[in-house]
């Protein structure tokens, strides 16, 4: 089971690593995109306080990103928040 929202977050931070300036910030949302792919594709999805703290982290790396690199990040955490709406808990 793909999580489609996941999925689509993982695409729109790698897409910010690719137009990130710095070396560090690009490793980061690489990374980044990594674990939502995995995320997506796992037996089971992460829960609010997992996505709460990577949401944390993206935060922390659009402060040192460009223009480009901020609006992926908007874009990948539009899709996080879609799919927390279906998902129980907070």
């Amino acid at each position: 089971m793909v999580r489609e929202e996941l999925q689509r977050a993982s695409d729109r931070l790698r897409e910010a690593s690719e137009a990130a300036d710095g070396e560090t910030v690009r490793d980061r949302l690489y990374d980044q995109s990594d674990e939502f792919a995995r995320m997506a594709t796992a037996d089971r999805g992460p829960d609010h306080g997992r996505l709460a703290r990577h949401e944390n982290i993206l935060a922390e790396i659009k402060k040192n990103g460009n223009d480009a690199v901020g609006e992926h990040i908007d874009e990948a955490k539009e899709a996080i928040t879609e799919y927390r709406e279906d998902l129980p808990g907070v």
